[in-house]
C-alpha cells in the first residue's frame, strides 16, 4: 500500500466536497477498490469514505410502491431490511459473496463499480430502478454503459438507489465457487404493463436485457413461452470457466427457473 489522505464526511454535502479534491475516489465497503490498491492498479490520492453518512443507509418504501435503498447500504442490511418489502431484492442480496463481503460490500459501491459479474446491475436493470446521485436520477437503463462502465461523472456519488417493487420476481445464479460472483445470473420480474428480464455475468458488453425473452413473457408468463428461444445474441464472455455457449445456455435455464420460480 502507499500513503493517501483518508476522510468519513457525515454527510452528503461533505462528502461531495470532499470528492473535489484533487486525486479524490470515493469509498464504499471497499472490497473491490482496497485490494485493487494492493495490488498497486488504482492509486487515489485520497478516499472518501461513504459508509459514515447516516442518510445514505437504510432501506424503506414510499407510498408509490417503491423501495429506496441507500447508496451506503450493506448487502446484509439489504438482506434483512428489504425481505417482506422485495423479497428477491433481498434474495439476491443475501447470496453476495461470503459474510464479511455482505457486512462490508455497498449497494452503491457494487453499481459504482459495475463489475459485469456482480449481482446487482440485474436487480437494477431487471427491476427499471432508477440510480440517485448527488446531482440527478439515472434510469437503469441508461445507467449501464459497458464493462465496468457506468453513467456516472468522476465527481457523482450514488446517495440511493430506488427500485419499483414488481407483482412477483426472482433472480437465479449459477454462480463461481471460489468467487461467489455470477458465471451467469438471470433477474426476472413482471410489472402490470410487462416483464423485464436482466442478464448479468454472462456479456463481455456487462449487463443486459434479453428482449425477446421479455417479450415472449410479456404474452404468456410461463417457463415454456421461453423454453423455445434461441441463446441471446451478444458478445459471451469466453473464459476457463465456460465457453460462450455454455453461457448463452445458462442465460435459458436460468430464465425458466426464474419463471417458475414466480408461478409461471
Amino acid at each position: 500500500m502507499y500513503n493517501f489522505e483518508f476522510s468519513k464526511p457525515e454527510t452528503i454535502q461533505d462528502a461531495v466536497e470532499a470528492m473535489k479534491s484533487d486525486g479524490a475516489q470515493a469509498l464504499g465497503g471497499g472490497q473491490t477498490l482496497l485490494p485493487t490498491m494492493k495490488q498497486r492498479l488504482a492509486s487515489p490520492e485520497s478516499l472518501v469514505s461513504l459508509c459514515g453518512v447516516a442518510e445514505m443507509v437504510g432501506v424503506c418504501e414510499d407510498d408509490a410502491g417503491n423501495l429506496s435503498v441507500g447508496g451506503a447500504t450493506s448487502h446484509a442490511q439489504v438482506a434483512d431490511q428489504a425481505a417482506k418489502s422485495y423479497p428477491a431484492l433481498a434474495a439476491l442480496a443475501a447470496n453476495i459473496g461470503d459474510p464479511a463481503v455482505r457486512n462490508r460490500g455497498t449497494i452503491g459501491g457494487s453499481l459504482a463499480n459495475n463489475d459485469p459479474a456482480a449481482c446487482y446491475p440485474a436487480a437494477a436493470l431487471g427491476s427499471g430502478a432508477s440510480i440517485i446521485t448527488n446531482t440527478r436520477e439515472i434510469a437503469a437503463d441508461d445507467y449501464f454503459t459497458g464493462m465496468f462502465e457506468t453513467a456516472l461523472a468522476e465527481d457523482e456519488i450514488i446517495t440511493s438507489v430506488r427500485f419499483p417493487v414488481p407483482q412477483a420476481a426472482n433472480y437465479q445464479k449459477f454462480d463461481q465457487p471460489a468467487s461467489r460472483f455470477a458465471l451467469v445470473g438471470v433477474f426476472v420480474a413482471k410489472y402490470a404493463d410487462g416483464v423485464r428480464v436482466a442478464v448479468t455475468g454472462a456479456s463481455n458488453g456487462g449487463v443486459f436485457r434479453w428482449s425477446e425473452a421479455e417479450a415472449a413473457l410479456g404474452g404468456d408468463f410461463s417457463a415454456a413461452a421461453v423454453s423455445g428461444l434461441g441463446a441471446p445474441s451478444g458478445d459471451m464472455i469466453e473464459d476457463l470457466h465456460g465457453s460462450g455457449a455454455y453461457r448463452a445456455h445458462l442465460v435459458g435455464v436460468l430464465t425458466r427457473r426464474a419463471v417458475e420460480a414466480c408461478g409461471g
